[in-house]
């Protein structure tokens, strides 16, 4: 059967509920890659061992795929071509004993591997990604998580073309063969699965440093990078020390081998891969220089060194039993990010940020035809389950067993997770078990959390009793939208509480029957655990204002009917920053809607004063940091306000935040020139205060830019031309572009010219350009997929214009025309045969179509269907298009 044909023949879906331990282990395995241009040969020697209990006649099947086999051995035996069966998917030797040493040898074309899945060519270099199921694309092996063996890996290459020979662990010898070839041997002595399989060689420079650990054994740090990005690594290194040694004081963890590694690709299909001892990561988040880089990319390689880092412990030295458990890895180590950037930047502004991520990406998944719980019960291909839900909700899940816990509880639970499973292959409920035992609490029904599908509904309504001076909070949990509420289990919820007083002064919460007393609080987590549940506050004297899900302690949306006045008084004196942040984003999210319905309606807009008097105040704020006032300043996004439509609005939306946008900034013109007349900020530094003075400056820029007045267009067009670094010119170049004409091409053009050569930069111009609000940003997407310089296999390029364009630029996007929907169908169609997996992530908002008027639902499904119908179309692919055409 030929490869279109395999594709194209439907797939058998992959059940949790099948999972069976496998029938054999592999204790050792013994690799050397012979690397060439054409050609790389690859021999493995295995030590295999049946399972106990395993049936003494079950043959042995190892996966692999696109490989050629040369020979096969058993202890020393070769087996001719009647003793073992091979196909295009496994390789299968018949019952041998219960233990016995297996040799292949396989040739593999690294560099017409196009899917960048196993052993690849990204430029002059070879490199892997082998989760989830790409080892079996690099040599025959039982390629699933719950095989864990220890790995010794020897590595042969022309030395003028590839002189730095990588492997996962020590390097425990090297040398020079006698036809010239070097070779390097690197041993890992601890048991790891195949994913997490790691080699890169090639022409790389590196840049060295040294850590500590608290016991006192020193390990050698190296961030590998090609030559002529050296000088962008310094941010890297010490990214990944701070991150080492937070792990240790918040954790316990102490790093395990000699030497750490990141190397830095410029074609990887995902973020960053957490190999034991030697990560790959995507060049966008090791590089950085004050030039080329901004004070979010900054952030963001520092929270991805750190992920990637803390994958050691969770993730590493205890892995996922099988693939459906994969949030028991990365929902537990986005948490362990989140906490690390809370603790090292701001906690109040990263939490604001990831409940926008989450909002934004995973609540939309959700209402989505791929709507899954954070542990999945079926799969077909599972690539298409690096998800939203299974990492960052999985997050918002683990975080919630923190909140039950308190942090004490939650340390020792942590503890107990690795005292148990260190070297072990695991599930989530092995994760809650030890939570439970460890933080002294019955996690039973909080369990629910790992099957519930969609975003569970939090109902709130308060009544107050003068004669008694007592508060009655009713909490009632609903089930998701679009739900059948019979399919929607009783949760265990964490809902964190405060009451303030008219003047907007924290009230002392004093709940009646609480089992802790002690001194009242002005915090309070209350546990939601029955459809609903009064809770009663008791020395409350006038009804109070309820500052409800504090911090967001559940991940639910919130269905509460407060006034107006009430989310005015919590956005100016909230103690609780999120609090704060999300009654403001609240009553700016009422306005915005109701200015959509007057737009759908035809009547004039007219701006609520309230929102604008609201804002001044934040401007005005002393108690505010100016990456806060930023975020509070900036107005929900459109795609946030289609959540709140049974029927997305999308013109409508588009109006209202346009003329929501103008209105704000005339009605603040005078605070917001202040604040770009204020101090000068050098762009050298990267303080907190340096980085919240330009975050602040560049929701001040874009509002100004808004209102078209000559004099704020050309401060942008200065800032552009005088910018030292990133953060201030790319702010302004967003400015102009959104606001079009001369200044916006001649600044383009400008930046284009500087950057062309910078791949990573490039990005940023293509970017700007995919999410631009301004009326012609449709026709110039369409040109930028011509372009000289967009490159669709390269995975950066594709997600930096299509996949911003498509997933962030809502009006443009979904234009009445269907043009955006043809091209991103055109270019998935393209990109399918040879990387489904970047192909699958970016059709995503095409399954969406549900969520839109008749009109559009015919254009996106009509391309969705012109998908579909291409031969021999990808099991990525396939499975989204197909699940997003049954959804109708």
């Amino acid at each position: 059967m030929n490869e279109p044909e395999a594709r194209s023949t439907a797939p058998r879906p992959i059940l949790r509920a099948d999972y069976r331990p496998c029938q054999f282990a592999i204790d050792h395995v013994d690799l050397r890659f012979e690397l060439g241009d054409e050609v790389t040969r690859v021999d493995a020697i295995l030590q295999v061992r049946r399972a106990a209990g395993a049936p003494a006649d079950a043959p042995l099947v190892l996966d692999g795929e696109g490989l050629t086999l040369l020979e096969v051995a058993v202890d020393g035996a070769p087996l001719g071509p009647g003793e073992y069966a091979v196909d295009g998917r496994a390789l299968t030797i018949p019952a041998r004993g219960d233990a016995f040493e297996l040799r292949t040898a396989v040739t593999i074309r690294p560099q017409d591997n196009l899917e960048l899945s196993g052993l690849y060519r990204s430029g002059g270099l070879f490199c892997t990604q082998c989760e989830a199921e790409g080892f079996r694309r690099i040599t025959y092996f039982l390629d699933r998580p719950d095989v864990m063996a220890r790995y010794r890996v020897t590595i042969v290459g022309d030395p003028a073309k590839w002189p730095v020979l990588l492997s996962n662990g020590n390097r425990i010898d090297a040398g020079t063969l006698d036809d010239g070839r070097s070779y390097v041997r690197w041993e890992d002595p601890f048991p790891k699965p195949s994913y997490l399989f790691a080699l890169v060689a090639g022409d790389l420079r590196s840049l060295a440093g040294s850590f500590t650990t608290r016991s006192g054994r020193p390990v050698r740090l190296e961030i590998w990078v090609e030559p002529e990005n050296l000088g962008k690594t310094e941010h890297a290194l010490r990214s990944l020390e701070k991150a080492m040694r937070w792990d240790e004081e918040r954790f316990g963890r102490e790093y395990d081998l000699d030497l750490y590694m990141i190397v830095a690709v410029r074609d990887f299909n995902m973020g960053a891969m957490e190999n034991k001892g030697l990560n790959v990561f995507n060049a966008k988040y090791v590089l950085a220089s004050p030039e080329t880089a901004t004070d979010d990319d900054y952030e963001a390689i520092e929270s991805v060194i750190a992920h990637e880092y803390f994958h050691n412990w969770t993730g590493n030295r205890i892995t996922c039993r099988d693939w459906f458990q994969l949030t028991l890895k990365e929902g537990l180590t986005v948490l362990r990010d989140q906490l690390f950037t809370a603790d090292t930047t701001s906690a109040a502004v990263k939490r604001v940020s990831d409940v926008l991520v989450l909002r934004t990406a995973q609540f939309a998944e959700d209402r989505g035809p791929m709507a899954h719980p954070i542990r999945p019960e079926s799969y077909v291909e599972m690539n298409n389950f690096y998800t939203a839900t299974v990492y960052n909700k999985g997050a918002e899940v683990i975080r919630m067993i923190r909140t039950l816990l308190g942090e004490g509880g939650f340390r020792r639970g942590m503890d107990l997770y690795f005292e148990r499973h260190d070297g072990q292959a695991v599930t989530c409920d092995d994760f809650r078990a030890a939570m439970a035992d460890g933080g002294g609490r019955d996690l039973e029904q909080f369990g629910r959390w790992y099957s519930q599908v969609g975003t569970p509904i939090l109902g709130a309504r308060g009544a107050h009793d003068a004669a008694a001076r007592t508060f009655i909070l009713t909490l009632e949990q609903r089930p998701p939208r679009g739900r059948d509420p019979k399919d929607a289990a009783l949760l265990h919820l964490p809902v964190a509480v405060g009451l303030l007083g008219a003047d907007g002064a924290s009230l002392p919460l004093s709940l009646r029957g609480d089992p802790a007393g002690g001194a009242p609080a002005t915090t309070r987590v209350l546990e939601l655990r029955e459809r609903a549940q009064d809770f009663v506050f008791d020395g409350v004297d006038a009804p109070p204002v309820v500052s409800l899900l504090r911090g967001f302690s559940a991940p639910v949306e919130v269905e509460f009917d407060r006034s107006d006045r009430d989310l005015a008084i919590l956005l100016g004196h909230d103690p609780d920053a999120f609090a704060a942040w999300d009654a403001g984003q609240e009553l700016a999210r009422r306005v915005l809607l109701r200015l959509a319905a007057d737009a759908a309606a035809g009547r004039a807009l007219a701006l609520d004063p309230g929102l604008a008097d609201g804002l001044r105040r934040v401007v005005v704020d002393p108690a505010r940091d100016g990456s806060l006032k930023a975020l509070a300043l900036t107005l929900p996004d459109e795609r946030l306000l289609g959540q709140a439509m049974d029927v997305v609005d999308v013109d409508g939306l588009h109006a209202a935040r346009t003329f929501a946008l103008q209105a704000v900034a005339a009605a603040l013109r005078g605070p917001l020139w202040e604040i770009l007349d204020g101090e000068a900020i050098d762009e050298a530094r990267v303080d907190r205060a340096a980085i919240d003075g330009r975050r602040l400056r560049a929701v001040a820029l874009a509002y100004l830019v808004a209102l078209g007045e000559p004099a704020a267009v050309e401060r942008a067009r200065r800032q552009f031309r005088e910018a030292k670094g990133m953060t201030e010119g790319q702010s302004a170049l967003i400015c102009l572009v959104d606001h079009g004409g001369e200044p916006a091409e001649e600044a383009l053009a400008a930046f284009h010219a500087r950057w062309r050569g910078d791949p990573l930069v490039l990005d940023k111009w293509f970017t700007i350009q995919a999410i631009s609000s301004h009326p012609g940003a449709l026709e110039r997407v369409l040109a930028l997929a011509s372009h000289p310089d967009f490159n669709l296999r390269n995975p950066n390029r594709a997600r930096a214009l299509l996949g911003a364009f498509a997933a962030r630029n809502q009006f443009h996007f979904h234009s009445r025309c269907g043009r955006g929907y043809d091209l991103l169908a055109d270019q998935v169609i393209a990109l399918d045969r040879d990387n489904p997996q970047v192909a699958a992530r970016l059709v995503g908002p095409l399954g969406l179509w549900r969520r839109f008027d008749a009109d559009r639902q015919a254009k996106m499904r009509a391309a969705l269907e012109r998908v579909a119908a291409r031969p021999g179309l990808s099991r990525d692919v396939g499975e989204i298009v197909g699940r997003a055409l049954a959804s109708g």
